[in-house]
């Protein structure tokens, strides 16, 4: 599978997929063992990645070519996530780190990406923006009632 990717980017996956993995008897429901290879030419410049994986999922139900096709929407999803929680909510540039406190304030930012996902503003800066101007509509996403 090849994709251009526009100024001077060039990338191609291959999964090649097998069961000789699935024979240890720790591993139960282990179905297949993969192996994700990823060449990427930036700029005339070339780079080759080598990924393994595991998966619960039978050769019958999902071949090699599923199996990237999964691999790739996984990436899109977290890739997404990750930009969302650390770009827009700045998740990076915390400094919090003992405690239970780190843990909660990501559950937090769980919770204002799925909150934010509610309002249905074209992007997430834009929901924050609506939710900053009508709290009402926040409080009502989180079923507080309404004051008076």
């Amino acid at each position: 599978m090849t994709c251009e990717k526009g100024h001077g980017r060039t990338e191609r996956r291959t999964l090649e997929a097998t069961r000789l993995l699935t024979t240890h008897e720790r591993w139960k429901g282990l179905r297949q063992g993969f192996r994700v290879t990823r060449e990427r030419t930036v700029r005339g410049v070339r780079s080759v990645e080598v990924a393994y994986g595991i998966t619960s999922l039978s050769a019958g139900r999902a071949d090699a070519a599923t199996l990237l096709g999964l691999l790739r929407n996984h990436w899109r999803i977290e890739n997404g996530l990750h930009y969302v929680r650390d770009v827009t909510l700045g998740e990076d540039a915390c400094r919090v780190r003992k405690g239970a406190a780190p843990q909660a304030l990501a559950a937090a930012r769980n919770a204002v990406v799925h909150l934010l996902a509610g309002v249905g503003a074209s992007s997430y800066p834009e929901a924050i923006e609506f939710l900053q101007l009508h709290p009402e509509e926040a409080r009502r996403l989180i079923g507080i009632p309404q004051c008076e």
